[in-house]
């Protein structure tokens, strides 16, 4: 479905914000782990900041729910969060390995 990246520590030399979002990204699930970090790499920098408090606020959602929205199970009934969940698949799984 996407291509895994591998975890990697926080860089010393990143903001606060990203080093606390990739902080947030570490979940229960090693899936999920992959994807939103991969997501931070590749495609949080090009978010609004509208959907850079979505990204926040995907991120306080249970790690069942991340997994059935990113899985396809089931779907987020915000609109916004809709899309940021595509956004998020597209560009871990279209984007080249980093590095």
């Amino acid at each position: 479905m996407f291509a895994l990246a591998h975890s990697r520590q926080c860089p010393t030399d990143e903001p606060p914000d990203l080093q606390r979002l990739r902080w947030q990204c570490r979940r229960g699930m090693l899936e999920l782990d992959h994807l939103l970090e991969r997501f931070l790499d590749l495609g949080y920098a090009q978010l609004s900041a509208a959907e850079r408090r979505d990204f926040v606020a995907l991120l306080g959602q249970p790690d069942p729910q991340l997994s059935d929205w990113f899985m396809g199970r089931s779907e987020p009934s915000e609109p916004q969060l809709r899309a940021l969940v595509a956004r998020i698949l597209t560009v871990a799984s279209a984007s080249p390995r980093p590095g």
